[in-house]
């Protein structure tokens, strides 16, 4: 196994996963921004400073199947409570490659926004860059393990046009150096995982992102 989350993620991007072998591996935080847990097909990863045996203690006392403990309710409680951290909801993770080229949209950066959204991105990103559409918005900013990260915004009234897969497209053409593109999408959010998959983002596993203060 790779020794970093960084590591992990650079493989998982390339189509290298850790072994299905039911295991769990431990490794550091990359920053202190960033804890959490990524669940991937028959292993997970838990990054987090906190003790790794305490880690190891409580999934074996979590009274579930073993592949689902580091998604269970109970391990992920206990370990808001220790580190003091929050949480939204578990993401399905999802990855693309970088593509050659000008997006295929008509884009405008912005580059002095007071979006929302930017602001949003900032408490959980670096290097954050906002481009507009019409009817919609490209985020994309360096998040966990210094990976680059997209999310989108589509406007209501130009929702079921097709919008949010070519903004998803567009994210691809935009990432520095063809760079592998992230995003996570809520697993019920069932027309942003449709948006990203029809844009050629691939299912690599599920994310529980512990948030700061």
């Amino acid at each position: 196994m790779q020794r970093t989350l960084a590591d992990i993620l650079e493989a998982a991007a390339h189509g290298a996963f850790p072994p299905p072998d039911g295991g769990t591996t431990v490794v550091p935080q990359p920053c202190r921004r960033d804890a959490g847990v990524i669940a991937f097909t028959g292993h997970s990863v838990v990054f987090t400073d906190e003790d790794h045996q305490w880690v190891r203690r409580t999934l074996a006392a979590v009274a579930c199947d073993p592949l689902a403990a580091t998604m269970n309710p109970r391990f992920l409680a206990a370990l808001l409570d220790r580190t003091g951290r929050s949480m939204d909801t578990i993401d399905l993770l999802t990855v693309a490659s970088g593509l050659a080229g000008d997006p295929p949209l008509r884009l405008t950066e912005l580059t002095d926004a007071d979006h929302p959204r930017e602001a949003r991105a900032r408490r959980r990103r670096t290097d954050v860059r906002l481009w507009a559409a019409d009817g919609g918005v490209i985020v994309i900013g360096r998040g966990v393990a210094g990976r680059w990260e997209v999310a989108i915004e589509v406007d209501d009234e130009r929702r079921h046009r097709g919008l949010g897969r070519a903004l998803a497209t567009a994210a691809r053409h935009l990432v520095p150096d063809g760079q592998p593109l992230w995003s996570q999408q809520a697993a019920g959010n069932s027309r942003s995982v449709r948006a990203f998959q029809a844009a050629g983002f691939r299912p690599v596993g599920a994310e529980a992102l512990l948030l700061g203060a």
